[in-house]
């Protein structure tokens, strides 16, 4: 079984062998499923310990019958994250096309209108976080189903878009349908996976992104060899519904959020589904009443979010604990578009025309590998999250994003002064690079962090707020990034130095540590004097005995 003992701030970093016998006969003394520290029951706990619980659970199999049936059904619903990493590189390829740029008529319009069409996902986006109270009104699967079901009606509206603003219409529409169930997706993942592996199934959900960025550059990098005329980017505004449409039809035949279930009173259907898809079916295994418990005791303390209570925004800012929460929530959503990764993201042919690839085929191709490579970095890094940390993951990307920039600048700027094409070649790889440096820490931590900072009443509006947040950075960056790299090209990429610098210092005074920590432990972080200190502070290991 395996004894759980929580951060002490008086226990040393590395208990003694004292220490580690008292584990071992304290575990031999009980046969308890999950003991709760009481008021009572401290004699056995040594001084400066303060477990919140101790929890001895044997692991149901994570390849039982019932977990493999969570694995697939979670397939399903990582695919609504495909919906923004689609957009990103549908944008950003078909930008280059020249077909596109006439029919609209782009490239005499000026760069203003090329970063509208862009930046309106981010206003859609915005506006579409309004409306996240849903999920508590009516469950999970209804915003994802309407969510997706919106995308698939704004594509069509997209790929049939006779004017330009017809076409940003159904662009803003798309952003505020996808931004729906991009938000109950992960809070239904969060709350369907099992506890023992809640970590990797919500890390892995974000890395997804990249497979809609891969599908999109793919399919015009094929459009644009096979198909003439506007029939090239056409298509791949039509293929933009396939995912969206396959969750559509799937979300009907996954359960309901158990949280949500026992919320509304349905109890025993929420015990089925925690029966069988965390405990494979075995409704005598301890997991079943701990998770039924924990459930029905934090909706009693907290409540569910609705449309009446969810615009009451002083549970966000009554304290300054709660302050310091959110401005952790709004930091980790500004960096994450605003670091220059929506620059590659949206912009990334530009970019490689500005030092010398003006084949748009080459530009295309090196869009796949570009979100192939962060595809990689992304999923990888979720891992290397729970083993270095979430500081100095986030600091050190801060810092190698800012170095890659740099370099960026300074041999695009030897590029377009002297001709060098090896200084274009450089400019390249670290363009590739720092997509690398910035998937690797920030990809799988952006929906992440902010849930694990937040507290339980603020997390539903917190969420929201960073959803906002996120929109305007990335309307700002988006907006700004043509007509910033037509008028100022490399100094452009400068101004990103400095700022992620910035982003570097400001992550390493006020960032706090949340790996191996329960969100309950968080509570008391926030609560010291510096919680960026106390964050920092020893934690008592798990022993399995």
């Amino acid at each position: 079984m395996t004894l759980v003992l929580y951060h002490s701030s008086n226990y040393p970093r590395k208990p003694t062998s004292l220490y580690k016998n008292f584990i071992m006969t304290f575990a031999e003394k009980t046969d308890a499923t999950m003991l709760e520290r009481t008021s009572s029951n401290k004699e056995n706990i040594p001084n400066g310990a303060e477990p919140e619980t101790l929890a001895a659970v044997e692991r149901p199999d994570p390849w039982g019958k019932g977990h493999r049936s969570l694995y697939l059904m979670c397939g399903l619903i990582y695919l609504c994250s495909t919906m923004n990493g689609y957009d990103g590189s549908l944008m950003g390829s078909i930008n280059a096309i020249p077909e596109y740029q006439a029919y609209y008529n782009l490239g005499s319009s000026g760069a203003a209108s090329t970063g509208l069409v862009f930046s309106i996902f981010q206003i859609g986006q915005m506006a579409g976080a309004l409306f996240t109270w849903i999920c508590d009104w009516q469950g999970r699967r209804v915003p994802i189903f309407g969510g997706c079901l919106g995308v698939v009606i704004s594509s069509i509206i997209t790929a049939v878009a006779p004017n330009l603003p017809t076409f940003i219409g159904g662009r803003f529409l798309l952003s505020f349908c996808s931004t729906i169930a991009t938000v109950a997706a992960p809070l239904y993942l969060v709350e369907i996976a099992p506890p023992f592996y809640r970590g990797t199934v919500a890390g892995m959900y974000n890395t997804l992104y990249y497979m809609g960025s891969i599908l999109a550059t793919c399919t015009i990098y094929g459009a644009n060899l096979h198909i003439s005329g506007n029939l090239k980017w056409r298509l791949p505004l039509w293929l933009q519904m396939i995912c969206p449409g396959l969750v559509c039809v799937g979300v009907w035949f996954v359960p309901e959020s158990p949280r949500w279930l026992i919320g509304k009173g349905r109890t025993e259907e929420a015990r089925r589904i925690i029966t069988y898809y965390h405990a494979n079916g075995d409704a005598n295994h301890p997991i079943c009443d701990i998770e039924m418990s924990e459930i029905s005791k934090s909706l009693e303390a907290e409540g569910m979010t609705s449309i009446q209570t969810f615009f009451d925004l002083r549970v966000l800012f009554k304290s300054p604990a709660r302050r310091y929460r959110l401005m952790l929530c709004m930091a980790m959503a500004w960096f994450g578009q605003f670091s220059g990764n929506n620059i590659a993201s949206y912009y990334l042919p530009i970019m490689l025309e500005a030092v010398g690839i003006t084949s748009v085929n080459t530009q295309l191709l090196l869009n796949i590998i570009y979100a192939l490579t962060g595809w990689v970095a992304a999923s990888s890094g979720a891992r290397f999250h729970d083993i270095v940390g979430r500081r100095k993951m986030l600091t050190g990307s801060c810092i190698g994003m800012a170095v890659c920039l740099a370099i960026v600048a300074a041999t695009a700027a030897d590029f377009q002064n002297n001709g060098n094409l090896q200084s274009s070649k450089a400019s390249i790889a670290f363009i590739f690079i720092f997509g690398v440096v910035f998937a690797f820490a920030f990809t799988s931590m952006q929906p992440i962090y902010p849930a694990e900072v937040l507290s339980n009443d603020q997390r539903a509006k917190g969420m929201a707020v960073f959803q906002i947040t996120a929109g305007c950075a990335g309307f700002v960056n988006t907006f700004a990034a043509p007509i910033a790299l037509k008028n100022i090209t490399y100094w452009f990429y400068v101004f990103f130095v400095f700022w992620d610098v910035f982003e570097a210092g400001f992550i390493y005074f006020f960032f706090v540590e949340t790996k191996g920590r329960t969100l309950e432990e968080m509570d008391e972080v926030f609560e010291a004097k510096s919680p960026r200190k106390a964050s920092t502070a020893p934690i008592l290991a798990r022993y399995t005995v």
